[in-house]
Order: C-alpha cells, then sequence, then structure tokens
C-alpha cells in the first residue's frame, strides 16, 4: 500500500518536474475556453440533443464491440469513416454561428468586461441593479396594458433553456423599455399575439408560441389561451410567466404549474425581484 503510494506521489512529481509554467498553462486555459464557448454556444440550441445522440451512438458502438457483434460493428464502422462529414453537415448552423460569434466585436469587447470586473459580490450587485430596472420596465408596461385591457405574455427564463421556444419566434436582443413592450403586445401588431422571452435582463424574442397545459380539468374553466400557455411553459421549465389579460387586465404570474391570479403592481414586482435577484435579497411591496 505505502510502495504505491510512493510510485503514485513520483508519479506526480515527474508530471510536475516537466511542467511548462508559460506553455502548459496558456495551452489549459485556451482549451478551457474552448469548451465553455462550445457548451455556451450550443446550450439553448437543437446541438445540444444531437450532441446527446452521438453519446448514445458512441455507447451503442462500445456495446457492439464488447459484444462482438460482426454485423453491427460493420455498419458502425461506415459510419464512422464518414462522422467527420456528417458532423459537418448536422452542425452547419452552429460552426456558422460559432465563427460569426467569434468575429463579432462584441464578443471580445464583452470578455475583456468580464475578466476587468471585480469580485463575486460587486457582480451580483451590478446584476441584481441589472434586474430591477428590467423589472420596473416590465411592471411599468404590464400596468399600462392592464388599464388598456391589452394581453400580455412574458417569460422570464432562468436555467431551462428555451431555445426551441426561442425558435418560434422573432428574435430582438434589445433592452427591455416598457414602450417596447406596449408596442410588441399592441392589438394587431405583428408579435402581439405570441411571448415576449426575457434572458439575462435582455429582451431576447418576441412573437413566441408556448405549450400549453395538458391539466385541462385541473385549471379554471375561464382562463384563455394566455393563461393556459403560461401554465404549460411553467410546467415544462423553471420559467416564471407574467400574463395579463385581455378581458379583464387582471395581472397574473405562473410558476411550477401554478397560476398566482389578480396580483397587485406591488405583488408583481415583489415575486419577479424574488425570483430573479441572487444573494437571497429580498423585497416587499
Amino acid at each position: 500500500m505505502i510502495s504505491d503510494l510512493g510510485n503514485l506521489f513520483d508519479r506526480v512529481i515527474s508530471i510536475f518536474s516537466t511542467y511548462d509554467i508559460v506553455g502548459d498553462t496558456l495551452d489549459i486555459l485556451f482549451l478551457a475556453f474552448l469548451v465553455y464557448f462550445v457548451l455556451k454556444l450550443f446550450r439553448d440550441s437543437r446541438a445540444i440533443t444531437l450532441a446527446r445522440g452521438l453519446f448514445v451512438f458512441a455507447v451503442a458502438y462500445a456495446l457492439v464491440n464488447i459484444l462482438e457483434m460482426k454485423a453491427a460493428i460493420y455498419l458502425f464502422r461506415i459510419v464512422l469513416d464518414n462522422i467527420l462529414v456528417i458532423l459537418v453537415v448536422i452542425f452547419v448552423p452552429e460552426i456558422r454561428k460559432a465563427l460569426e460569434t467569434l468575429g463579432n466585436r462584441r464578443t471580445w469587447r464583452s470578455l475583456a468586461v468580464a475578466l476587468s470586473r471585480g469580485s463575486a459580490a460587486q457582480k451580483a450587485m451590478a446584476y441584481n441593479e441589472e434586474v430591477r430596472r428590467c423589472v420596473n420596465s416590465v411592471c411599468k408596461a404590464a400596468n399600462d396594458m392592464s388599464e388598456k385591457r391589452i394581453g400580455a405574455l412574458v417569460v422570464f427564463e432562468k436555467n431551462t433553456p428555451l431555445g426551441d421556444v426561442i425558435e418560434m419566434g422573432t428574435r430582438i436582443d434589445a433592452t427591455v423599455t416598457s414602450t417596447m413592450l406596449e408596442n410588441i403586445f399592441y392589438p394587431g401588431a405583428p408579435l402581439h399575439d405570441g411571448a415576449a422571452i426575457i434572458r439575462n435582463n435582455q429582451l431576447h424574442a418576441a412573437g413566441c408560441i408556448l405549450p400549453l397545459t395538458s391539466r385541462n380539468n385541473d385549471v379554471a374553466k375561464d382562463l384563455g389561451t394566455r393563461h393556459r400557455a403560461a401554465i404549460g411553459m411553467s410546467e415544462q421549465s423553471d420559467a416564471m410567466i407574467l400574463v395579463v389579460s385581455e378581458e379583464t387586465g387582471a395581472m397574473s404570474i405562473a410558476e411550477g404549474g401554478m397560476l398566482l391570479r389578480n396580483l397587485t403592481d406591488g405583488e408583481v414586482r415583489e415575486t419577479l425581484l424574488n425570483f430573479l435577484q441572487i444573494g437571497g435579497e429580498k423585497h416587499g411591496n
């Protein structure tokens, strides 16, 4: 036992004795950045589903080799011989997006800002300030639309990526303002029937179609399509959805398959702040 530990220690020492502080450190940092970049790029697209399929393919290939299934091995090898071409064809949109992102000045500017920021506490404070600005804009728009009996559906993405929902709408990528939200949901506007998606305090997309709840027997009969879509979205993700009723002007919030109805402006603001802010801050009316 002691000799095994000694051999392990000698191996560790031998690894670090040949470690190039500059070259190897840069190599590790580059690979870490590359992996992070690829995962961030694919996380909210269909590519992540395809990646899971490739993982299942690899596991199946390992099993057929272990079991020596000759016909299956032959078929797998035909696919593997052309795997590079297949991957390029499958991931063409993601590869194009990656190259465009790398060539975009905003990517490098954002990276520089992230590296130059201070402590985690300072980042949390800056983020929470953005949350307050975003929530205040949404609440102002919701209150105005409530008074005018204009229907609205606003989704606040959290940890569950909503890439598939976003793909069905129109990408906007703009700062959240009450004026923009009111223009989006104005009756007759091209995107007013869909949902607006807010990601990282930005208006990411609008005109998105949400899945309806399947619990029709458990939902109040007086609720319309917007409320059923809000409940359905909250059942399939950890997002919070704000609904403004077109018929009554009442404001409601859906989360975790539950719908909080007839909320005041202050209750909506408090609920959204507690949901979005980090660091354990709580806000009252």
